[in-house]
């Protein structure tokens, strides 16, 4: 009989299985016929084991003048890392060449709490600011638009301050998304860098809305989270205050939110791999030490916790590369990368390790003088020679260069 019907098609795909294609659901044998249909669901699928980046195989110390607050990989180079920081500053390091590295000094007045590419145009980055304002940067030359100011009048008191966090891109549309510290949305059109729209309050008045995700399956389909206890998903084609499709209700200030198969390991098929830094300390052989914690999230277990007896500050800005096995970790003013020892430099050269130091060790600054930051000095700790630790792992040779910045 020619052609072939709906039940015997190859390409037939089982519906109670998602989008698992089932090969033998006909068979006429009853054991298989129950196997495949009740037993089989019910077995997990194996799990391939997951690749740790366990070992700091570059670094650049005091890289930023002030705390790194956020990385970003590049989406064709996979040795470009971006970093913004807390003096509004972005950096762009080529971590294979170690010593190519930039930062531009004239983006933002202030944290940049976010950076995106730029669609279609990978040589340009935006980013998002708490001085109120969303910046399209050029990487080779470093020259920086304004797409929209939210401060126009500047300072006029803490009330009034607009300051913006989360920040996305939805490709499909053309456009940029960004969150401020009062709960409400802005929309930008990348294609005339312009504003669009009105803004749409998304969470409580006067809450911070620290973090967006558009759906990478379902662009349409926006995540937001803030302070004001809630994540809270929203279709973006009917976007407007009090229209969201769910509100997810938390205990306390939720600080990130992601659709799978985002901010986890781009790369773990299982999309159960997360990477956290831990604020917590913990004494490894006589040293207080803030490990980067992975974790599995389908099971809560800790998979594997790293750390280098060198590195006494905290790591908060964590960043898994989306292709290579690659961690990057922005802790203080320094950047490190991480990979598997494994793929890490021969026995032999272990101690030759590409660490380069920027600028010099400031001083701790005094509380009199009105900076209370307790983070952007920290990086003073580090130290080649390692008197500070007791722990028998190998020592940093580093080397030391000037920091070359573009303002």
């Amino acid at each position: 009989m020619p052609g072939h019907t709906t039940v015997t098609c190859p390409h037939r795909v089982a519906t109670e299985h998602g989008v698992i294609p089932a090969p033998r659901r006909n068979t006429s044998n009853p054991l298989q016929y129950v196997f495949e249909r009740q037993l089989r669901p019910g077995i997990l699928p194996i799990k391939p084991a997951f690749i740790i980046p366990d070992r700091v195989n570059c670094a650049v110390i005091r890289y930023h003048s002030r705390r790194v607050t956020c990385l970003e990989f590049h989406p064709k180079n996979n040795n470009i890392l971006l970093s913004g920081d807390k003096k509004g500053q972005v950096g762009v390091w080529d971590f294979a060449k170690v010593h190519e590295k930039i930062v531009y000094g004239n983006v933002h007045s202030c944290i940049v709490n976010n950076m995106r590419f730029k669609p279609m145009n990978e040589d340009s980055v935006y980013a998002a600011s708490s001085d109120g304002t969303i910046s399209c940067t050029d990487l080779e030359t470093g020259i920086s638009l304004s797409l929209m100011n939210l401060n126009p009048d500047g300072w006029q008191g803490p009330s009034s301050w607009r300051m913006l966090y989360g920040m996305d891109i939805n490709s499909e549309k053309g456009l940029v998304l960004v969150a401020d510290n009062f709960g409400f949305l802005y929309l930008v059109d990348s294609r005339s860098n312009n504003k669009t729209g009105d803004a749409i309050l998304i969470h409580k008045k006067g809450s911070k809305v620290v973090g967006l995700h558009c759906n990478p399956v379902q662009p349409d389909l926006l995540l937001s989270c803030g302070n004001d206890h809630f994540a809270r998903i929203w279709d973006i084609r009917r976007m407007e205050a009090g229209s969201s499709l769910c509100n997810l209700a938390h205990k306390r200030v939720v600080n990130s939110a992601y659709f799978l198969h985002s901010e986890w390991d781009p790369k773990d098929p299982s999309e159960s791999l997360a990477v956290i830094g831990r604020y917590i300390s913990e004494n490894y052989n006589g040293a207080a030490l803030h490990p980067i914690d992975f974790i599995d999230i389908s099971t809560g277990q800790l998979v594997a916790e790293v750390m280098d007896p060198n590195i006494t500050t905290i790591s908060p800005v964590n960043k898994l590369h989306p292709r290579d096995d690659v961690l990057a970790t922005g802790s203080s003013r320094s950047l490190f990368i991480w990979k598997p020892k494994e793929e890490s430099e021969p026995v032999e050269q272990k101690d030759e390790r590409k660490i380069i130091v920027c600028g010099r060790a400031e001083k701790k600054r005094s509380r009199k003088s009105g900076d209370k930051s307790d983070d952007d000095s920290d990086d003073d700790k580090f130290t080649s020679k390692g008197s500070k630790l007791k722990s028998k792992k190998p020592e940093w040779k580093l080397t030391r260069c000037s920091n070359k910045a573009k303002r």
